[in-house]
């Protein structure tokens, strides 16, 4: 009996995988590639001493999915598959609805004909638009700043309907807030196409040599340095998430919410400070106009999913740029 893990190859997935392995958790890894390296795997096997299953498919793809749960006895889902860049969202809206709506109504109709009725979904804090910090599970959704927020919401809203109309489904909403980090060993960490999107491979980059500098993306926003403030989180405390949250679908039904994130917010200058001083790189960086579907704070709550998951985080953001530096050390040009 597996768990699929949906775009297991992926930075979050190939994380979980490593948790859920070393839990003794069998799990399938299905991935169309194209924002991972099938390389993960060797490094994976390197980690855990056991090399996962990874079925090459798109889940946009009826026939693949339907074939990935003809043939392996899956037990539960947690969905990783789709597009994830803010930026990239709101210069290809279409592309991102297309994607990660259609993926997920593909995998969760199918995985119920199949009888598979455990579903974790990969979500995101950006499912609360602009609103007063920290955060609650509570807070109103449904005020997105960008298409790939938009995917999130919609999303949760077709799995809390189909949960509603079949009382057996066990579905966990997840809604991550900035994931960062790598691997303590170094061998698997976030590689992004091109450019990065996101903060910490752009600090990496720069500090690799790749990149010249950092843009900051606005400094008159309305926090203590004036840049953006996030919660980071380490993508190894994420990744045990997933762990507490399958092992808690296994035991319930109905549709349950939980953030993942730290409680703390950090500001960009913060976290290249932080960066800098743990690692004694150097991090140059300038000053841009602001980015657009870009908000000023955004932290998260985490209580409920301590109390009722007995999850919390538990790395620092020292943590967290240490791991990313000996990853993208290692690895200058990814994998």
């Amino acid at each position: 009996m597996s768990i699929l893990l949906t775009g297991g190859a992926g930075y979050i997935g190939s994380h979980t995988a490593v948790a859920m392995q070393l839990a003794g958790r069998d799990v399938l890894l299905a991935d169309n590639f194209c924002n991972s390296s099938p390389r993960v795997l060797d490094r994976l096997e390197k980690i855990t001493g056991k090399k996962p299953r990874c079925i090459e498919a798109d889940m946009c793809d009826r026939a693949a999915v339907e074939k990935i749960f003809r043939e392996n006895d899956i037990t539960g889902v947690i969905h990783f598959a789709g597009l994830k860049a803010v930026g990239e969202s709101v210069a290809k809206p279409l592309l991102y609805y297309r994607t990660n709506l259609d993926s997920a109504l593909t995998v969760l109709e199918t995985m119920t004909r199949f009888g598979c009725r455990e579903f974790v979904f990969s979500s995101s804090a950006t499912v609360y638009g602009d609103q007063p910090a920290p955060l609650t599970e509570s807070a109103k959704t449904g005020s997105c700043s960008n298409p790939y927020g938009w995917t999130k919401f919609m999303i949760e809203q077709i799995l809390m309907g189909a949960s509603k109309a079949d009382p057996s489904l066990s579905i966990v909403l997840l809604r991550y807030f900035n994931p960062v980090g790598a691997h303590e060993s170094g061998l698997i960490g976030e590689n992004p196409n091109g450019i990065p999107n996101n903060l910490m491979p752009y600090i990496t980059q720069v500090a690799v040599g790749k990149l010249p500098r950092l843009t900051v993306f606005g400094n008159d926003y309305d926090t203590p340095d004036g840049t953006g403030v996030r919660d980071y989180i380490h993508v190894c405390d994420l990744a045990e998430g997933h762990l507490a949250a399958i092992d808690y679908a296994e035991h319930h039904t109905g549709c349950e919410v939980f953030n993942l994130g730290t409680g703390v917010g950090y500001s960009v200058l913060d976290m290249v400070r932080t960066f800098s001083e743990v690692n004694g790189v150097p991090v140059p960086y300038a000053i841009g106009p602001r980015r657009a579907g870009d908000l000023a704070a955004v932290y998260a709550d985490p209580s409920k999913a301590k109390n009722v998951l007995g999850w919390q985080a538990r790395h620092t953001l020292a943590d967290m740029c240490r791991d990313s530096w000996r990853w993208q050390s290692k690895n200058p040009s990814g994998y």
